[in-house]
């Protein structure tokens, strides 16, 4: 079993309000600590935010891929 250190369900959040709560969720992590994100969608439009961002300071590894519930697991280096 994982640990995360945070989880964000984006399901719980307007559109609008999405994104800037992963991203303060991921600000507020630690070197080597693990977020979960659980989406009703794949976020690949949110990884692409990150590469933009944030490059080279997260991993982003998908832990389940739908077809109804996206869950990925954003360490930051």
């Amino acid at each position: 079993m994982t640990n995360y250190t945070a989880t964000v369900d984006a399901r719980m959040y307007e559109p609008r309000d999405k994104h800037p709560i992963i991203f303060k969720t991921f600000e507020g992590l630690g070197a080597g600590e693990k977020m979960e994100l659980i989406n009703d969608h794949d976020p690949r439009p949110l990884h692409y935010q990150f590469i933009m961002e944030l490059p080279e300071q997260f991993e982003w590894v998908y832990i389940e891929e739908g077809p109804e519930v996206w869950r990925v697991a954003i360490t930051k280096k």
